[in-house]
């Protein structure tokens, strides 16, 4: 193996545990995804009871967020060209500290969505970085795995919020009743996330600069350390960074190839089949689950009082399955379980269509007769889990390390700022559908999106299981031959 003299060279072992343990410091930022976009589940009720809110600005108020998030992506990923990935992930931690105690201090309608609008900013940013840095400092046999940890971090943030405001609200007596210092219980929910944020903050400050970022800047020299810390003696580190190298300088000698700009709607076939990839992920109707599972619940037959031990149910699903991600995708591969995914979601989707043609009543009071509550029941969990074990982690993976090396953040930027804008359309037209057509008409477009992500994986996307990141532009180009 090459390495210049001076830069010490880890073991196989304890590379991998280092290459483990800066993924997760990364991943801290899903978690502040996922706690940001349950927290204000707990909260929603009591904050549009003490501003005397319209369902229409309590909406508004509980959705700003995803714009937020949208705009933080977007920027997030130029940004992180700009300045360097550990200090967008601090100003990433920044803004939602801010926004948590701004938001629990909040004194009406507006100045709250504000607030929100801000932790949006700061949940984009994170969301961009973290499987980006992700995939730059781990190795390629290792890739998969620390990349789903982005969706385990997501869905342990989305249990922690939940558990958090139950909390809160039981020891209040109440989400709108007070509990310490005269505040009400919900401030409180928004509070907590000052922790995360601050732990989040405090890891990026500590971790290293992305190698390549470093070699973008020609700091070859940090760029081997780092590099040799996470790779081990078994990888030529100097091999590595001449391959980055190689990588930019190609990008730069042909300014294009370095540009998100392309021939088709004006962008270029890899940053569409990232755009759609993160479409397809929530077009499905995964938050429809999550944000609205107490309707689904109370069809089958349970209490409205039952709704924290139901979804809970739901959470810890969706976290378990998660590992089964980590556990398979270096091993089978990307699209297998992509494609294994959409297949699964498309039928339990399909059923609880088909469960939802034989309710009885309207809005709250929908009922499901006889077997096909079990039936619905059933599907939606299956569907959590097909969901959970493929599509959640797996579309993080591939927007991680799809792209070629010069345009991965910010093309990571475009796509994850397209995800929450889907997030938003599908959290906002979920409740008008159905009032108007009932729950069936829903859920079989989101088992159709579902289909229809099946045959764009079959056609569209490439297997990039043990490739390394320098070798994503050579595939690229053979894509276009």
């Amino acid at each position: 193996m090459s390495h210049a003299p001076g830069t010490p060279v880890a073991s196989a072992s304890s590379a991998h545990r280092k290459a483990v343990t800066l993924a997760i410091a990364a991943a801290v930022g899903g978690f502040l995804f996922g706690f940001d976009s349950s927290v204000i589940n707990g909260a929603v009720d009591a904050v549009q009871g003490q501003f005397e809110l319209s369902s229409t600005v309590t909406g508004f108020v509980v959705a700003i967020a995803l714009l937020g998030c949208a705009l933080g992506a977007w920027a997030g990923g130029r940004l992180a060209d700009r300045w360097g990935r550990t200090k967008v992930m601090v100003l990433g931690a920044v803004l939602f500290f801010v926004s948590s105690v701004l938001s629990a201090i909040a004194f009406a309608a507006w100045d709250l969505a504000l607030w929100r609008f801000m932790a949006g900013l700061g949940i984009g940013i994170a969301s961009v970085i973290a499987p980006a840095y992700i995939a730059e400092i781990a190795p390629a046999a290792m890739r998969g795995r620390l990349g789903s940890l982005q969706q385990l971090a997501i869905t342990v943030g989305i249990f922690a919020a939940l558990l958090s405001d139950q909390v809160l609200a039981t020891s209040a007596g109440g989400a709108a009743e007070q509990l310490w210092f005269g505040w009400e219980a919900w401030r409180w929910m928004f509070l907590v996330a000052v922790i995360p944020a601050a732990v989040y903050g405090f890891l990026a400050l500590r971790m290293p600069e992305s190698p390549r970022y470093l070699a973008s800047l020609g700091r070859d020299d940090e760029a081997r350390r780092v590099l040799a810390s996470v790779l081990g003696p078994d990888e030529d580190v100097d091999d590595r960074l001449a391959q980055i190298h190689r990588s930019i300088r190609e990008d730069e000698e042909n300014a294009q190839r370095a540009s998100l700009r392309g021939p088709v709607l004006g962008l270029r076939r890899i940053v569409w089949v990232g755009i759609l990839l993160s479409v397809f992920q929530q077009f499905v109707g995964i938050n429809v689950i999550f944000y609205y599972s107490t309707t689904l619940w109370q069809a089958v037959g349970f209490e409205e009082s039952q709704a924290f031990t139901v979804s809970t149910i739901t959470a810890v699903t969706n976290v378990a399955v998660t590992f089964i991600a980590i556990a398979l995708v270096d091993k089978v591969g990307r699209r297998p379980m992509l494609l294994a995914g959409s297949a699964g979601m498309a039928v339990t989707l399909g059923l609880m269509a088909l469960a939802f043609t034989q309710s009885t009543g309207t809005g709250e009071n929908v009922s499901l007769p006889g077997a096909w509550g079990v039936v619905a029941l059933v599907a939606a969990n299956l569907f959590v889990v097909f969901f959970g074990a493929t599509w959640g982690p797996l579309v993080w993976v591939l927007l991680g390390e799809m792209f070629p090396n010069r345009i991965r953040a910010a093309a990571l930027g475009v796509a994850a700022a397209m995800q929450w804008i889907a997030n938003f359309t599908i959290t906002l037209t979920f409740p008008p559908l159905l009032n108007a057509f009932g729950a069936s008409v829903p859920y079989l477009m989101y088992a159709i999106f579902a289909a229809l992500s099946f045959f764009f994986v079959l056609t569209k996307v490439e297997e990039t299981k043990g490739k390394e990141l320098e070798d994503m532009e050579d595939t690229v180009r053979s894509r276009k031959r």
